[in-house]
């Protein structure tokens, strides 16, 4: 067992070296000193968008810093730990310190899919859009359930979110819903969450108790920048105001303060009815339209690439099923990746699901470039 515990942890040395290398510690440091001298000064607040940008990078990047540096000395002290178990033949703490061991591996593999994250956008927060497919009112039930589910998992990582728009649909759940997660690297993370998924299950709104699959779409977005450079004309977008309206239809504001945006030369559709202003609902609206087109315009480059390189993509739209009846199991169609605890899963618990959606992603990327 001794021989065992140390190859494991000389591989787990070797990783987190690696990991320490890809997130080039030192300029992490450099970068965190320079982002404290800037939240330090005394007009920081004078531009609250800028703000919460810059200390919501430092608050993440503490966090990386901070991860790793405990994963190095936990894993000095198991290593000094255990060897001290074993000169005085203490069974207890040996198991104990494998115990650890096993712990810390967790930790860094974790750490070292966040590693794996070096898209052009993959640092960006992001927007995620979740509409009913095929299904009628299970599919709108399906939708508002995955809604809760990534918000849950936003609120377990304690990540800030925002609602921007719901439409509601009319005897459950929701049409439509795009929110805002507000954390660097939200889109490198759930963007492998993009795509189709299923649900089978008996109905609960099927008086004859049959059951029944419905679909859901997921999109998500990067936020945009002010270095992406998506300048959109005036007289490319038409805006209609509207009233805010709640489950079954019923008005939640007594305005118009909502706003549809039509990009017209793509005939992309976003809303915003969150805000209580006009204003403010425009200004979303228009940074949701914003990271569509970018997004469009990076298709159009991949579709270029592909063209150049004969192929077409081989990322498939439908990715995972979620069965609550015969059987109990969510399953991921790209990465085999299954649990049967669906009740957790739907409560927010999905981080093995996006790690092995990162892995496979890298994966498949890899496969491309050859």
């Amino acid at each position: 067992m001794a021989a065992d515990f140390s190859v494991v942890l000389d591989e787990l040395n070797t990783t987190l070296k690696s990991i320490e290398a890809v997130l080039r510690i030192d300029d992490l440091r450099q970068e965190i000193a320079d982002l404290e001298q800037q939240a330090a000064a005394p007009d920081l607040w004078n531009d609250v968008e800028a703000a919460q940008a810059l200390t919501s990078r430092l608050s993440y990047l503490q966090g990386d810093l901070r991860r790793v540096e405990e994963l190095r000395s936990r894993l000095e002290d198991v290593a000094l730990l255990h060897e001290m178990a074993a000169e005085e033949n203490d069974e207890a703490t040996t198991a104990e310190t494998e115990r650890e061991l096993a712990s810390i591996r967790t930790a860094i593999d974790e750490l070292e899919v966040r590693t794996l994250l070096s898209g052009e956008y993959d640092s960006r927060e992001a927007l995620v859009t979740i509409r009913s497919e095929a299904g009628g009112v299970d599919a709108a039930d399906f939708a508002e359930m995955l809604m809760r589910m990534y918000l849950r998992w936003a609120e377990r990582h304690k990540y800030p979110t925002e609602v921007l728009d719901i439409s509601y649909a009319e005897e459950a759940g929701i049409k439509s819903a795009t929110f805002s997660v507000k954390v660097p690297y939200a889109y490198g993370t759930l963007s492998v969450e993009q795509g189709t998924h299923r649900l089978v299950r008996i109905s609960p709104f099927d008086n004859q108790g049959r059951r029944q699959t419905s679909f859901a779409g997921v999109e998500v977005l990067p936020v945009v920048e002010q270095t992406d450079h998506v300048e959109i004309p005036e007289n490319e977008i038409r805006v209609d105001v509207f009233r805010s309206s709640g489950p079954g239809g019923q008005s939640v504001n007594t305005t118009d303060s909502a706003v549809r945006m039509t990009h017209i030369p793509t005939g992309i559709v976003v809303s915003c009815q969150n805000e209580k202003s006009q204003i403010q609902n425009r200004a979303a609206a228009l940074r949701v339209l914003q990271a569509r087109l970018l997004v469009v315009r990076q298709q159009e480059q991949r579709a270029e690439m592909d063209a150049l390189k004969g192929e077409g993509s081989s990322w498939g739209n439908q990715m995972r099923s979620y069965v609550l009846h015969p059987y109990q199991m969510v399953k991921d169609l790209r990465t085999e990746h299954e649990t049967g605890n669906t009740t957790a899963v739907l409560d927010g618990d999905i981080d093995a699901f996006i790690e092995a959606g990162i892995r496979w992603r890298r994966q498949q990327e890899t496969v491309d470039a050859n």
